[in-house]
């Protein structure tokens, strides 16, 4: 008799295997889909990003329980409930509803309140209204959705490479993935196990969205820097951290890695491969902008699209394009097959020359449709392609906007034996402005660019006079010359103009630079002053001084930032207080505003106190939307007693305004005839001269009582100058405007 137990163990059990995979398939749900959580955060930020998303949930009481609060997911469940997206009805607000599924007739719910044609996307069935809907098909409904309402590409569709990812769960590594694109948020995403691994991404600002599966265990560290570790790793800096990583090769191999720019090529996380990037230039650097740089004997030079920026001196640093100082040779820059790889900083700066964009007559633009040029001297012209050409002196040169020559670069233009170069095609408060240093030209989209670079304390001897009179106390201009350095060394580092290759322009945006003839006084000023700036913990301070205050300055809230970031802006009395006006309260403020005989450093200055009355007509011509203005009310005053939040009320609304340029600027017309404490006048002002002020209704007009003139933060001028009067030095002016403050001596190379 045959044995059957083998027959039937051989027969049986791949007959199970298939009863329990078609068991697996019947009851097994779907394991592929996408959570609510992580739906929902999708959604959301196809809408709007996380900040708006947070800042529209501020006043808001979440859907979910109190103990549920805290989850990652909550805020965005919370705004998709709020504006109808999700209902509770459908999607309970819990913790098990959130990490469940989303279905498809949720997302057919979703997409409803989209659009009628999005909705047909979600395919969405009488069968399958309750399924999961697979994770591959809710990506493709998600870019149809993107389409639908993205339609100035907030979200970003690129190939990315994660270097390290965090959990959430692990210290200093809160939801956050580091990347090629930079550090993103990942709330909800677990992503350690694509570390070192390359794909397709959606992100919006810091927010990713999705990282699909990698298609390869084959990636490519491009442009990192490596250094030595412990142990014999390496240290490589990429993506905005340090990773210890084992090379595998030995030690002559990485001696050539070592403080050098290099491209890595990783398989399954390891290192099989490594190109060292040595050629490296010097120069100094003309101009950056997105995707180029200008340097000095080399013209300009296409960036690659790893471009990076470290700081090599001192304590190493991953750093911006912005941080390039245009204007100095503080850079190397690694360059590899015609592109620049890696700018190295590789010392400090010595803030001995300042880069300045001249502006047309009248400040009214940074562009000159052309320029014309004249010195006593002879001129050099050197063009980007290395010829030159020879001006004689007294000969006028004059380039427009299309010369050919101007397409490979910036033409630069040198005086002979220190003369200066007019530029008869501006006109200034002096006449026609001449200047010291060289003149850069260059063709822009808008017109010509002119710079002007020159000595730092040169250019202080021609903004102290254009911001402060020549006849001013010396004290007075001294304190003055410290703040404008201070404020130049500043702006130098901010490099707000590094695309023309400037750092500053010659308006009241930055400092007034050369409107008025230099003059012996403020000279010996900024000589007397020779390299000194304000520090505060050894940094040099944001130097902010207005013409006149009110008797009372604000403090570093008055652009509505965090008082504590520039603590030394306090408020200051510039007079004593016997009436003890508290500034904050609306009654207090009105009386003192009023107050006439009040004493203050500044108080024998015209625009102490002045006063002006508007008209409900006027008034709706700026204040749109809500019908007729009927009434004005401050709301809340901040330091000093400049307006914070004011209230505008109509016919038909209310409109808040909350800064006090948004206040000077809207309470402001030409229409304004103001009247200033001497009993002068003056009209053409489009903005008032101050938001120190208190407002009375007439019937439909509204009588203005002001006093000061700018913003009202640091130092007044006018104040300065009354505190010289009365034989205060210079220091103790600063140090009275500027609390807690340092004079520093800026030491320069020789």
């Amino acid at each position: 008799m045959k044995d059957w137990k083998p027959i039937c163990w051989i027969i049986g059990i791949p007959a199970l295997i298939v009863l329990l995979m078609i068991g697996i398939v019947i009851y097994e749900p779907v394991q592929n889909g996408i959570s609510r959580g992580e739906a929902s955060r999708a959604a959301v930020l196809a809408l709007v990003s996380k900040e708006e998303c947070e800042s529209f949930l501020e006043d808001k009481v979440s859907h979910f329980q109190a103990g549920e609060t805290g989850e990652w997911y909550v805020k965005y469940m919370d705004y998709l409930y709020e504006n109808g997206y999700l209902s509770e009805d459908r999607t309970p607000a819990t913790a098990e509803s959130a990490e469940g599924y989303i279905t498809y007739g949720e997302v057919e719910a979703l997409a409803g309140q989209i659009s009628g044609s999005l909705r047909n996307r979600a395919r969405a069935t009488v069968n399958n209204r309750e399924d999961a809907i697979p994770k591959d098909e809710w990506w493709l409904f998600y870019d149809s959705m993107l389409n639908a309402v993205d339609g100035e590409d907030q979200v970003k569709d690129e190939k990315i490479t994660i270097y390290q990812a965090g959990t959430g769960d692990e210290e200093g590594m809160d939801w956050t993935v580091y990347t090629s694109a930079g550090a993103l948020d990942c709330e909800g995403l677990t992503l350690k196990r694509y570390e070192d691994r390359e794909s397709r991404a959606l992100y919006r600002g810091n927010c990713l969205i999705a990282f699909e599966e990698p298609e390869s265990d084959e990636v490519v560290y491009e442009n990192v820097w490596i250094t030595e570790g412990d142990d014999g790793d390496c240290l490589v800096y990429v993506g905005g951290i340090t990773k210890t990583m084992e090379t595998g090769f030995d030690e002559e191999e990485k001696q050539e890695l070592y403080n050098n720019i290099v491209d890595l090529y990783l398989r399954d996380g390891r290192v099989r491969r490594a190109v060292v990037k040595k050629e490296r230039l010097t120069g100094r650097v003309l101009a950056v902008d997105g995707d180029s740089i200008e340097i000095e004997g080399y013209g300009e030079l296409p960036l690659s699209p790893t471009f990076q920026v470290f700081k090599t001196y001192g304590t190493f640093e991953r750093k911006q394009p912005k941080d390039i100082l245009v204007g100095y040779d503080n850079q190397e820059f690694v360059v590899s097959e015609g592109q620049v790889c890696a700018a190295l900083i590789v010392r400090t700066f010595d803030a001995d020359t300042i880069r300045v964009l001249l502006m047309d007559t009248g400040f009214r633009s940074l562009f000159h449709p052309s320029v014309t040029l004249v010195s006593r001297g002879d001129m050099t012209l050197t063009w980007a392609d290395g010829g030159t050409e020879t001006v004689k002196a007294g000969e006028e040169f004059t380039i427009s906007a299309e010369e050919s020559r101007l397409n490979g670069g910036r033409l630069i233009v040198e005086p002979a034996d220190g003369e200066e170069i007019s530029v008869e095609t501006i006109e200034r408060s002096q006449g026609t402005p001449s200047y010291e240093g060289r003149l850069e030209i260059s063709a822009e989209q808008d017109g010509l660019a002119l710079v002007n670079e020159l000595y730092l304390e040169d250019y202080l001897k021609r903004v102290v006079p254009s911001e402060m009179p020549a006849s001013y106390e010396k004290e007075a201009l001294k304190a003055q010359a410290v703040c404008a350095r201070t404020y130049a060394y500043r702006q130098i580092q901010a490099n707000g103009y590094s695309q023309y290759g400037a750092h500053v322009d010659d308006s009241t945006t930055y400092q007034v630079y050369n409107n008025i003839s230099t003059n012996s006084r403020t000279d010996a000023a900024v000589d007397e002053t020779y390299g000194q700036i304000l520090t505060y913990d050894g940094n040099p301070i944001e130097a902010f001084y207005f013409s006149t205050s009110c008797g009372a300055t604000a403090d570093g809230s008055i652009w509505g930032g965090d008082p504590d970031a520039v603590p030394y802006l306090k408020s200051k009395m510039l007079g004593s207080n016997p009436n003890g006006y508290d500034l904050q309260n609306n009654v207090d403020f009105y009386n003192f505003i009023r107050d006439r005989s009040y004493e203050a450093y500044d108080s024998d200055y015209a625009m102490f106190r002045w006063q002006t009355t508007t008209t409900s007509e006027i008034l709706s011509q700026k204040v749109t939307g809500i019908g007729t203005v009927e009434n004005i009310t401050v709301k809340s005053r901040g330091a000093g007693g400049v307006v914070r939040e004011l209230e505008i009320t109509g016919s038909e609304g209310v409109k808040t305004l909350n800064s006090q340029s948004q206040v000077r600027s809207i309470l402001g017309s030409t229409e304004l005839t103001i009247r200033r404490k001497d009993g002068t006048t003056m009209t053409g002002q489009e903005t008032l001269p101050s938001a120190f002020i208190a407002i009375e209704k007439d019937g439909d007009s509204f009588r203005i009582y002001g006093g000061g003139y700018g913003h009202g933060a640091g130092m007044s001028q006018n104040g300065a100058q009354g505190m010289a009067k009365d034989g205060e030095t210079y220091e103790t002016i600063l140090k009275f405007f500027y609390d807690g403050t340092e004079l520093t001596k800026v030491e320069r190379t020789e």
